[in-house]
């Protein structure tokens, strides 16, 4: 959802608007364009921006900066939350819960938490939000996805009732329950966070990601056994997913069963070593 001008990202973000519109023709970022032709930004592209200001902030060439992030404009993960983005060096580092990696070799010294600039930029996104759920226009289930996507940080009350449009369009929207099924979980409804996650499953039986979502929210539950089917089930949809492996290893622990703990450990440092 593109809802911040040039106007709104430069105070914001302490930027210039003619650099705000620079950068939009750079590359690195996907502004849409409103009705006059004006810029319309989305919140990834503010995370981006911000990484080329603690860039410049840093003396780093354009050009090195323009290279850096438009590469890492492909490596961001879907949602932001608790993405940490940083530069060791002339470095920029990105940061995914226990995944770091280095979009490009270049360097700076900053660090900033996406959180952070979410707290700032949530009044608009708010604002954003309920124009558009009050709004008579007609939107996709992918429409309603893509809103609930951009709000989950700075908006999540919204961002679940936008995820709610899109099952009202296309109640088989995967992953539409996929995100509902984490949202809710992050709320502490753990029952209503497991039937999404279940109802995802029945759509795309295969997938690796609901299975081990559903596997979190079991154990949460308290119903080790069936998170251990489920960490299970993750594992045969994709051999190579070292998180499930590891919690297998602790569940199997917990339930005494040190041998298959060790096996399942030992498979989580091969693949992690």
């Amino acid at each position: 959802m593109k809802v911040y001008s040039a106007k709104n990202v430069a105070k914001l973000l302490d930027l210039p608007v003619g650099q705000v519109r620079s950068y939009a023709r750079a590359g690195f970022l996907e502004p849409d364009r409103g009705p006059r032709g004006e810029y319309q930004f989305s919140f990834r592209d503010l995370v981006l921006l911000r990484t080329a200001k603690g860039l410049l902030d840093a003396r780093i060439p354009p050009r090195k900066i323009r290279n850096a992030l438009r590469k890492l404009k492909r490596q961001l993960p879907g949602p932001l939350t608790g993405v940490r983005i940083s530069a060791e060096g002339d470095r920029v580092v990105v940061q995914d819960g226990g995944t770091i990696w280095n979009p490009e070799t270049g360097q700076a010294h900053f660090n900033f938490a996406v959180a952070d600039l979410a707290n700032k930029v949530a009044p608009h996104a708010r604002h954003a939000a309920r124009r558009a759920l009050d709004s008579n226009e007609d939107m996709s289930a992918d429409d309603w996805y893509v809103l609930g996507a951009d709000l989950e940080l700075t908006a999540p009350d919204h961002a679940l009732e936008a995820y709610r449009r899109a099952l009202d369009v296309d109640p088989d929207h995967f992953d539409t329950r996929v995100n509902l099924g984490r949202l809710l979980h992050e709320k502490g409804r753990l029952h209503a966070a497991e039937t999404h996650f279940r109802l995802a499953l029945s759509v795309r039986p295969g997938d690796s990601t609901a299975h081990f979502n559903l596997a979190i929210c079991l154990e949460d539950l308290g119903r080790s056994h069936e998170a251990v089917r489920a960490y299970t089930e993750t594992i045969e949809a994709d051999p190579e997913c070292a998180d499930a492996y590891y919690n297998l290893a602790r569940l199997y622990e917990e339930l005494g069963d040190s041998a298959a703990a060790l096996r399942h450990l030992q498979t989580y440092r091969r693949l992690t070593e």
